[in-house]
């Protein structure tokens, strides 16, 4: 039974969710939409783009939605110049895998937005596997992202984790039968655990990080 750990990007890995934020507010507001920082947390964090899309502009035809969110993509890559790691997150990629645990990023960013990400990071080597939502038959909160990781990684659901920050990032890793360590960095640690977060913690030094990991991998 071999463990992994699976992360999300935005939110999780690096706090770039302001910048997704000021990207959609700037290209929904010339179609009357004032997009407001909680509908961005709870509806757009972690969806895929055409989900976005059918929610807010659902007239919209398919050839100008894609121009529209290429066109946000592209604003957000051209925010996304200066980017840090999360706290504590190089120590803790350590510690994986200096004890052997396979580790891997899914998520629905587009793959130009990923690898950008990864790279600003310094982690663009790092993970074994990079699974994008949207070159699935179904993105998150669909579970076949997290299951194709899990796949790729050989892992077992029931000896692994997922690291999210989204609620559909919590749904599709659960639906996966993966127990999921929640990232305060958007929603608060209470609504995280009520939408089924195992745990919740601020970044990857918390002190209760390694005990956790430690026990769901077997190695407590």
């Amino acid at each position: 039974m071999k463990s992994a750990a699976l992360f999300d990007l935005d939110g999780t890995l690096v706090d770039a969710d302001h910048l997704h934020y000021a990207a959609w507010h700037a290209m929904l507001e010339p179609h009357g939409v004032d997009l407001s920082l909680d509908d961005y947390r709870t509806r757009f964090m972690g969806a895929p783009n055409s989900l976005i899309l059918s929610r807010y502009l659902p007239r919209m035809d398919e050839v100008h939605g894609l121009a529209l969110i290429d066109e946000k993509e592209a604003m957000f890559r051209r925010l996304a110049t200066d980017l840090e790691p999360a706290p504590g997150l190089n120590a803790f990629l350590a510690w994986l895998e200096e004890r052997r645990i396979a580790i891997g990023v899914v998520t629905n960013a587009p793959r130009a937005n990923a690898e950008q990400e990864l790279r600003g990071i310094g982690l663009e080597s790092r993970f074994a596997t990079l699974v994008i939502g949207d070159e699935l038959a179904f993105a998150k909160p669909h579970p076949l992202p997290y299951l194709t990781g899990l796949e790729n990684l050989q892992g077992s659901a029931a000896a692994s984790l997922a690291f999210e920050d989204s609620l559909s990032g919590i749904a599709a890793a659960r639906a996966a039968g993966l127990a999921v360590i929640g990232l305060t960095t958007g929603l608060s640690e209470e609504r995280l655990l009520a939408e089924g977060a195992a745990l919740a913690i601020p970044h990857f030094a918390d002190p209760r990080l390694l005990p956790f990991a430690a026990a769901r991998f077997g190695l407590a």
